[in-house]
């Protein structure tokens, strides 16, 4: 959007919070220092559809406000009061702002709500573009500048963990294509120091395991400005520069989060109590708030309930920070709405939320997110599943095969690449630890005479255990081909095993 407004000639500038000092979105004293530096528009990305306060500050301040966003609204009184026509509730629950663009207000008739923050921005810079032409064809230079935005915005789905349906996967197909062809310098040398550059083409794992995540550390560790200037500059030297760096504070994310999880894990099998609780809610004031968010989400996996993560703050001066992710099934945003009298504030949608909360209301927040849990989640909902698509042997899997699974593509939230099983496995091998700490495993499995070399990503764990095992194996896995050296071989993401015997 950024370059979008540069584009048309007008004096653009950008503001990113730091969101560990000041959180997610609008805030009313950047609004005040932006009025005050002489800023007249203020166009929000990803957020202010709940920050209403926020929108009053910047109408007191001159601030014409455009929001964009994709998150779900405030539900006031006003929501509630069916009784009251739909525009006047709208007037009583939206921001005041010049415009909003959201896919998913109440009454809209756009035809798919389920775009991410990216996306929302894509489609107001094709609008603008369209407009400046005077024509739905716009101009060479629009054209290129669309195209490479096409890019960005699929990033910006996939990163953002969106379902990859409907529009999203249109977005998302072409999108890789442009990285490819129409892409900016800076994702083209985190291509390059990420080895990724060497791929024919650009999956959506690559944007999910390797390119998001470090543009993700960057604003994890209150930096988020480079990751900026990285997909706006136009300067090949100054791009590599800050590819390189945003890959070290990549390293450093990994380290900060190996340090909360293990302390988690801890307090965890500390809390003699915790068992045959719906959710888990733990806090630290030795936990970075950039990493709690990631934390989260593996332990929401590993345990197969929500979770909320708070870092306190180290003098219990100002409010913690909170994280929390979801599991299928279960509304994150409407549960942190029901236990808000505990919080200072909240935000966010049904996969993932962020808040912040007073130290001495944890233990009451706790108790009363977990109550809710347990209304909204039967018990037999709290045993983790996984879903098999199809039964097939080694020998089934050939080249031709999997890149006929790989036309399902793209792969991610809500169209999970398929995942296979089959009996009458043997490890080839002892397992071998890789990762920088061994946190994955590297595996050769044999059935009938056909080896196959497997990778279970952060199941370092699981290594004692299979040499353990004494006969066969059931394993369920995706197959995937590998692109190495020029050489393409298929290969298994292995999600799951057991013993032979179903123990």
């Amino acid at each position: 959007l950024l370059g979008c407004l540069k584009l048309l000639g007008a004096n653009a500038d950008y503001y990113v919070p730091n969101r560990i000092d000041e959180g997610y979105g609008l805030n009313h004293e950047a609004i005040r220092a932006l009025a005050l530096e002489g800023a007249q528009v203020v166009v929000t990305v990803d957020c202010g559809i709940a920050s209403a306060a926020e929108a009053e500050t910047a109408a007191e301040c001159g601030l014409t406000l455009i929001i964009t966003d994709h998150h779900q609204p405030s539900v006031g009184d006003s929501l509630r009061e069916s009784q009251l026509p739909h525009a006047e509730r709208a007037a009583n629950t939206f921001p005041p702002a010049a415009a909003i663009v959201h896919p998913g207000l109440p009454g809209s008739t756009y035809p798919f709500a389920g775009l991410c923050g990216a996306a929302v921005a894509l489609k107001l810079a094709w609008a603008l573009c369209q407009r400046a032409s005077e024509a739905k064809r716009v101009s060479e230079s629009m054209r290129n500048y669309l195209m490479r935005s096409v890019g960005l915005a699929a990033v910006g789905t996939v990163a953002d963990v969106v379902p990859l349906v409907d529009e999203n996967r249109v977005l998302v197909r072409h999108g890789l294509n442009c990285l490819r062809h129409w892409t900016v310098p800076g994702l083209q040398a985190l291509e390059h120091v990420t080895g990724l550059d060497k791929k024919p083409a650009l999956s959506c794992e690559d944007i999910g395991f390797t390119i998001a995540p470090r543009l993700n550390a960057a604003g994890r560790l209150g930096q988020s400005q480079l990751a900026i200037e990285l997909l706006t500059t136009e300067s090949p030297q100054r791009a590599m520069q800050l590819a390189e760096f945003v890959h070290q504070l990549n390293d450093q994310r990994q380290t900060l989060e190996r340090s909360v999880l293990k302390a988690a894990n801890k307090q965890l099998g500390e809390d003699t109590e915790r068992k045959g609780r719906p959710a888990i809610v733990l806090a630290d004031r030795d936990w970075h708030p950039g990493v709690i968010g990631i934390v989260a989400g593996r332990l929401a996996e590993k345990h197969h309930c929500p979770v909320v993560l708070i870092a306190l703050d180290p003098l219990g001066v100002k409010p913690g920070v909170g994280s929390g992710r979801s599991v299928s099934g279960f509304n994150l945003h409407e549960a942190l709405a029901a236990c808000g009298e505990h919080l200072a504030s909240h935000g966010g949608h049904q996969a993932a939320a962020g808040l912040t909360i007073d130290e001495k209301n944890v233990d009451a927040f706790r108790i009363d997110f977990c109550a809710y849990t347990e209304q909204a989640i039967s018990e037999e909902d709290r045993v983790a599943e996984l879903f098999v698509d199809a039964e097939s042997p080694f020998a089934a899997l050939t080249q031709q095969t999997v890149k006929q699974i790989e036309s399902l593509a793209p792969f991610g939230n809500g169209n999970k690449r398929p995942v296979l099983c089959t009996t009458g496995v043997r490890l080839a091998e002892p397992p071998r630890r890789i990762g920088t700490n061994g946190q994955h495993l590297s595996l050769r499995f044999e059935q009938h005479g056909v080896t196959i070399r497997a990778v279970a990503f952060g199941g370092g764990d699981w290594e004692q255990e299979l040499v353990a095992v004494d006969g066969l194996l059931a394993v369920a896995f995706q197959p995937v081909i590998n692109h190495f050296r020029g050489r393409h071989t298929v290969e298994m993401h292995l999600s799951d095993w057991r013993p032979q015997n179903g123990s």
